[in-house]
């Protein structure tokens, strides 16, 4: 990967699978979101080494603005971090790249969520100060 033109610290290659593309050949509008879900899923095995299965949260809210269309043969990257951390939710910030030219920004609000009660939980102490410490965050 080269050099991007943006501050979020944690990137990752994303393939363009045939399945991807709508009728125009292009990368349907709604893949852009399993773009963001890879990038967020690498990104916390990566900062808060945690495995898919130790996740407690769900998505609650979710932004994409286009830019520009992906087309098959493009090599897409997806650049993300968080950009706000409280006590039960946190902010993620997502730029997805094709070819190093900028095709979308993203934003999920992230909320972490008691298995028992279905509720919304803190997050836990050693995720929190992970993403902390990798973000250069105030805990």
């Amino acid at each position: 990967m080269t050099d991007l033109a943006t501050d979020l610290p944690f990137t990752v290659d994303v393939p363009i699978r045939y399945r991807d593309l709508d009728t125009f050949s292009h990368v349907n509008n709604a893949v852009y979101v399993t773009y963001l879900e890879s990038a967020r899923t690498a990104y916390l095995e990566a900062v808060t080494d945690l495995s898919i299965e130790d996740y407690g949260f769900v998505v609650a809210n979710l932004e994409i603005d286009y830019e520009r269309s992906i087309t098959m043969g493009q090599d897409v990257v997806v650049a993300t971090g968080t950009t706000k951390l409280g006590t039960s939710s946190w902010t993620m910030s997502y730029e997805i790249y094709a070819d190093e030219t900028r095709a979308a920004t993203g934003e999920t609000t992230l909320v972490c969520v008691d298995p028992e009660t279905r509720s919304s939980a803190p997050m836990p102490d050693s995720m929190r100060q992970r993403i902390v410490e990798y973000e250069g965050l105030e805990g």
